[in-house]
Formats: structure tokens, C-alpha cells, sequence
């Protein structure tokens, strides 16, 4: 699992996004939208996470932001009994696969839809996130959506 934060504005103000991506296939297994990026959003996304998904003996990789390092956010994860990882200092590329799906959340909705409210974004990020989990193909799934995939090797 890999995680991390972004921004989007609608023109007036800024949005955080944070996000867990499940690595062996893309899907995005949980996200939260908050105006405010702070380590009580990491938690939020968390514990989302947690409620879909037994987490146990997960790894979840995040770059060093101060959310990732805090205490609340470690305890958080050794409670569920994941292990945190962390990317080294300054290399953005132990991160690219959410750095990866930023960009195309980005490219292919938010800056097409040209949101106008914090609503509009979480409509936006919502329905998106359905696109890419459900019917997104990409090839390194062997042309299947993330959930189609993992349902195709589950059967």
C-alpha cells in the first residue's frame, strides 16, 4: 500500500486529498477530502481504510511529510497492526505510483471539470475514483479496471 497527499483548489481556496493506493493492483482502497492538510486527515484516511479492509500486517508506504512521521500517525498504524514505510529524503520516485494516479485524477477530471466549490471537488474526486477502481483499464493489469483484476485472479 502506498499513500500520500495533494492539493486541488477551485479557484478561490485549496483542497487536500489524501489517499491509499493498494500497489499490487492501482485500486484506490480509501481517500479523504479536507480543507485542511494535517495529521488528522492521514488519520481520517486511515481509519477509512481500516473499515473496508483488514489491514493486518499491511505495509503502508508514505514519503517523510510531518503527518507520515508524527506520533498520532505511527501509533494509528501499530494499532492496526500495520508497519509504516517511508521513502528516503528527496527521492520522489519511491512514490511515483500515487504521484502517478495524481496526475491522471488531475488530467483527466479535475482540470477538465474546472470545479467552482469544495463540493464540486468531492464530486468530482468521488466519481472518479469509481472511473479509475471500476472501469479505468490499464495494461499492466493485462487491460483490466484494478477491482476487475483483482476479482479475475480471485476466481
Amino acid at each position: 500500500m502506498v499513500t500520500d497527499i495533494t492539493y486541488i483548489s477551485d479557484g478561490s481556496k485549496f483542497y487536500y486529498l489524501s489517499v491509499i493506493q493498494d500497489l499490487f493492483n492501482n485500486e484506490i482502497v480509501a481517500w479523504q477530502l479536507s480543507e485542511r492538510n494535517d495529521v488528522e486527515l492521514v488519520l481520517d484516511t486511515v481509519e477509512r481504510w481500516t473499515r473496508k479492509r483488514d489491514v493486518a500486517e499491511a505495509v503502508l508506504h508514505s514519503d517523510q511529510g510531518f503527518q507520515y512521521t508524527s506520533q498520532a500517525y505511527n501509533t494509528r498504524l501499530e494499532a492496526f497492526g500495520v508497519k509504516g514505510s517511508h521513502s528516503r529524503k528527496a527521492t520522489c520516485l519511491d512514490n511515483a505510483c500515487i504521484e502517478s494516479f495524481f496526475s491522471h485524477l488531475k488530467t483527466e477530471k479535475l482540470y477538465l471539470k474546472q470545479c467552482k466549490s469544495g463540493t464540486d471537488i468531492h464530486q468530482a474526486v468521488e466519481d472518479y475514483i469509481y472511473f479509475y477502481n471500476y472501469q479505468r483499464f490499464q495494461t499492466k493489469l493485462k487491460k483490466r479496471a484494478p477491482i476487475e483484476y483483482r476479482c479475475a485472479l480471485a476466481a
